[in-house]
């Protein structure tokens, strides 16, 4: 069965297919504020997810979306200069939700509801070190890649050490 495993540590989201056999493995940025599954608090959470949903199927590459809608834009570094302060949320969406109740899931620790995503990030954003505002960043190409290569239930268990 395929699943996921980021690594905080490592800044690396690795495909499995199979239960040892890897499919893939990007570069990624996970959130600068380290991790933790509080709501407000800026960072990625920990433990097993799943993709509860996937957004933008056959949408341009650099398109930009906020809540999780298409505004009609693809990124340029003339909407990147308009909006120097803004967290770019690109190409693909796989929405995450917690699966570990306390941990993840419900509460004040609820990762869908805190609107945690793998998705696209601008070419100019560095990836292989933390970054984001919660989120799992990735290379546009990469997201679309994994977008077409998984599916909504695909196991995520994000860790803050090695690989599980």
């Amino acid at each position: 069965m395929m699943h996921i495993e980021i690594s905080i540590k490592q800044q690396t989201l690795t495909l499995f297919e199979h239960a040892h056999h890897v499919k893939a493995k990007y570069n990624i940025s996970t959130a600068a504020n380290g991790a933790g599954c509080e709501k407000n608090s800026g960072c990625t959470p920990l433990g097993v997810h799943v993709i509860r949903a996937k957004i933008g199927d056959g949408a341009q590459p650099n398109t930009v979306f906020v809540g999780r809608r298409p505004t009609g834009e693809v990124l340029t570094p003339e909407l990147m200069t308009a909006f120097p302060g803004r967290d770019w949320i690109l190409t693909r969406i796989l929405w995450l939700s917690g699966t570990e109740p306390g941990k993840n899931r419900l509460g004040n620790v609820d990762t869908m509801q805190r609107y945690i995503y793998i998705h696209g990030t601008p070419d100019n954003v560095v990836l292989g070190k933390a970054g984001s505002h919660g989120c799992i960043r990735m290379r546009n190409t990469d997201i679309i890649a994994l977008f077409d290569a998984v599916c909504v239930g695909t196991l995520v268990f994000i860790s803050a050490d090695e690989h599980k």
